[in-house]
């Protein structure tokens, strides 16, 4: 066996070895997540569950769903994550698309502009009092309107643009064919991998958003699920420690709580990405493509 190929089969090894271990690094934390979240929260705040439930409990899943408005804010999740994520990207590869074409005037100067709002942002006070005057506070858009762009995902998609054949597009242009044509038929279909990719992304934002509806929206019948888990949550810590600085009846009435706030977080966490878990395997291999192409200019 050359020298050569026993560098490369050396270095093979070494692959395979960091490989394992980066899997191991991520399924151990996610197997800690399921072993709280399906054991008697009582019985893991006193430690020593690592990768599987000591006491087998579904009381953790049961309150999350206990909450009455969880349908409501399911069905807001779905409407925010669907609505938002088509119409976000395809506004997003309109506008990458219009950067890609060399022809643009003011090309670079629009570009920058773009890039610059990614650096500078005009603070959470005036960002809200702009959202106010727009009359969305309070309102189901406000998911949807302020979220249609993201200047990460817009110049992937430019970036994605400028490596497609465009002898293909001035074909179509020399045969009639429309810009919005050329759009439509030409430019989205041969950019799927880098459209999974954003609808991915974006979609994925709408659906772990908690911030939105807790600070934009005041009616609890219009809260996304992230918010009205993440509101549980912060009522059950508040619960506990007002508990644990009472007397004695109050502590007894804290031993006598099963559901502590660390259980209860980490079923949430499992009812949160659960729907993320389900849909990745359908888009895995666009989303690998996507990250490929989008990445190298």
């Amino acid at each position: 066996m050359s020298k050569t190929m026993r560098t490369n089969r050396w270095a093979q090894i070494i692959i395979q070895i960091l490989i394992i271990l980066l899997c191991i690094a991520i399924i151990l934390p996610f197997m800690n997540v399921l072993a709280l979240a399906f054991n008697s929260g009582k019985d893991a705040a006193t430690g020593g569950i690592w990768f599987w439930p000591r006491q087998l409990s579904f009381e953790n899943f049961m309150e999350v769903f206990k909450q009455d408005n969880l349908i409501t804010g399911l069905l807001i999740s779905v409407f925010r994550t669907v609505i938002g994520t088509v119409a976000g990207v395809f506004l997003m590869a309109m506008a990458s698309w219009a950067l890609a074409i060399k022809e643009l005037p003011l090309r670079s100067q629009i570009t920058f502009f773009v890039f610059f709002t990614m650096l500078f942002g005009g603070g959470q006070i005036p960002y809200y009092l702009v959202l106010s005057e727009l009359g969305l506070t309070g309102s189901i858009w406000v998911y949807v309107i302020p979220s249609l762009y993201s200047v990460t995902n817009i110049l992937l998609l430019k970036s994605a643009f400028q490596q497609l054949p465009m002898s293909v597009m001035e074909a179509a242009r020399i045969d009639g064919m429309s810009e919005m044509g050329i759009f439509m038929r030409l430019v989205l279909p041969m950019s799927k991998p880098t459209l999974a990719t954003v609808s991915l992304f974006t979609a994925v934002g709408h659906w772990n958003d908690w911030f939105s509806g807790s600070f934009y929206i005041r009616e609890e019948s219009m809260k996304p699920l992230a918010t009205i888990l993440q509101d549980m949550l912060t009522r059950q810590e508040g619960l506990a420690d007002i508990l644990a600085r009472g007397g004695s009846e109050a502590y007894r009435q804290l031993e006598a709580i099963n559901v502590t706030g660390q259980s209860l977080q980490m079923a949430t966490i499992i009812v949160v990405i659960l729907p993320v878990i389900i849909l990745y395997p359908f888009i895995q291999k666009y989303f690998v493509q996507g990250i490929t192409i989008g990445s190298v200019k």
